[in-house]
């Protein structure tokens, strides 16, 4: 089960969301400068990660040798578990949506999918709107499968009209996209259904949502965001330790070559290979425990499915992805106060909604402290500002069965108190309550129970 903590600041309005926990204050992230050398906190990530590596290898040769010696009965059969595990290993397919939807809005880099049901499209409640992850990887993560969909938990908790935006893989037509486009292609969907929305970003989706909230901060009713870096140089992170080394001493030139030679675009594969390189203990762990459960039907399929969705690329516009490197990865402006598109700045201050915050306590990509930091820049009441951590890496907070059953369905509540018309008398709050817990154990429900099934190591 998730060990997660929630906290509001200071003083929690009544019927607004999960509140204080005494014993799990919310920490302001530091702007000063007191990150570690670049150079030395690489050295001494990876030197970690070589030894997990080292340990990983040595369990799992252990456990193959001894389960050799049980077979040794059958010679045979250890050859056919391992063409089994090279075949499975070798057989990916296209990760798909599961959820029944319909594209309403089609453009050469991004769809607008609207998951609501028929039954539900005159419902009294503000559309949500989710944004996901945007990081060489298809964007089904958010309806991973039908035991773990982030889509089928929100819809089951009250938010009935569900739209999602689904990032296309680049082309050659469309590697001059930029930051404007992305934008724009969000501000129509926002008008497509209906003029205001909650948003809901994942990681690059949760900070194209707070860039788009801060300049129009009156589309936007409440704003979730999940391992979403704001402040990209706050916490110890290897992605940003990497940055701060690379740009530093060679500019933006490392990365215009890898867009060269992808032809305009980021390549998928190259974004991949750096999630692997970040923690590659996760993936020889993966191969090796698919060895271990290789007639064991249930992990292979857990492991299937993550691997089609994980090993299965796609580019990433070319100007985009430089654009998004200089000005946040790199200068960080974002959370300074000086990022500027079009001409206007990016005042994070103009955010004034409720604003909902999920992090990973085992982040490596975003640590908590980079998303934390937006709750120092937007005008929303202390109250309304909600911070929750869960037990999770990175890819677990979107995908994860236990962020899924015990961290979502309580920002999701929070989220759906501020989307529908407050109860006109005392008389209804007996009933409200009931529709509460109704909706909380709908929402738990449309995630699979974790319990006793094999677990996928993952980033």
């Amino acid at each position: 089960m998730s060990m997660a903590t929630t906290h509001t600041a200071d003083v929690p309005t009544p019927g607004h969301g999960p509140h204080a926990l005494p014993d799990t204050p919310a920490v302001p992230a530091s702007h000063g400068d007191t990150r570690p050398d670049p150079l030395r906190y690489l050295v001494s990530y990876n030197t970690r990660n070589l030894a997990k590596v080292v340990t990983e290898v040595g369990r799992a040769t252990g456990a193959y040798w001894i389960d050799s010696v049980q077979r040794l009965a059958n010679p045979g059969d250890a050859a056919r578990r391992s063409l089994l595990w090279f075949a499975t290993m070798a057989d990916r397919r296209e990760p798909r949506w599961h959820l029944a939807n319909e594209v309403v809005l089609s453009t050469p880099f991004a769809l607008l999918r609207d998951f609501t049901s028929p039954e539900h499209r005159d419902d009294d409640v503000v559309p949500t709107l989710v944004l996901p992850p945007q990081a060489g990887h298809s964007s089904t993560v958010v309806d991973y499968s039908p035991q773990q969909s982030q889509l089928a938990m929100i819809r089951a908790a009250g938010l009935t009209r569900l739209y999602a935006l689904d990032w296309r893989p680049a082309t050659t037509a469309t590697r001059h996209v930029t930051i404007t486009d992305y934008l724009d292609v969000i501000d129509r969907s926002i008008r497509r259904v209906g003029g205001r929305a909650n948003l809901v970003g994942d990681c690059q989706g949760g900070w194209l949502a707070t860039i788009y909230a801060a300049l129009h901060p009156e589309r936007v009713n409440t704003l979730t965001l999940a391992g979403a870096p704001i402040d990209f140089h706050a916490g110890e992170s290897v992605i940003a330790a990497s940055t701060r080394l690379m740009a530093g001493t060679m500019g933006m030139a490392p990365y215009k070559a890898l867009v060269a030679a992808g032809g305009g675009n980021m390549p998928g594969s190259a974004v991949l290979s750096n999630f692997i390189s970040i923690q590659p203990q996760s993936e020889i762990s993966r191969q090796l425990q698919l060895l271990e459960n290789i007639d064991d039907a249930t992990h292979v399929e857990r492991y299937r499915v993550f691997e089609d969705w994980f090993k299965y690329t796609q580019d990433i516009p070319g100007a985009f992805y430089l654009w998004l490197v200089e000005n946040l990865f790199w200068r960080n402006r974002l959370i300074d106060g000086t990022l500027t598109v079009d001409g206007r700045t990016v005042d994070l201050a103009a955010i004034d909604c409720p604003v909902l915050l999920l992090a990973g306590s085992t982040d490596h990509i975003t640590p908590a402290p980079q998303l934390f930091a937006i709750a120092e820049k937007v005008t929303t009441p202390a109250a309304d500002i909600t911070f929750r951590t869960a037990t999770a890496g990175h890819l677990g907070l979107f995908m994860g069965r236990d962020a899924l059953r015990h961290d979502w369905p309580v920002l999701m509540e929070a989220v759906y108190g501020h989307s529908v018309p407050q109860p006109p008398r005392k008389g209804s709050e007996v009933k409200g309550q009931a529709g509460k817990a109704g909706r909380r154990r709908s929402s738990v429900r449309a995630v699979a129970d974790p319990r006793d099934t094999p677990r996928v190591p993952a980033p």
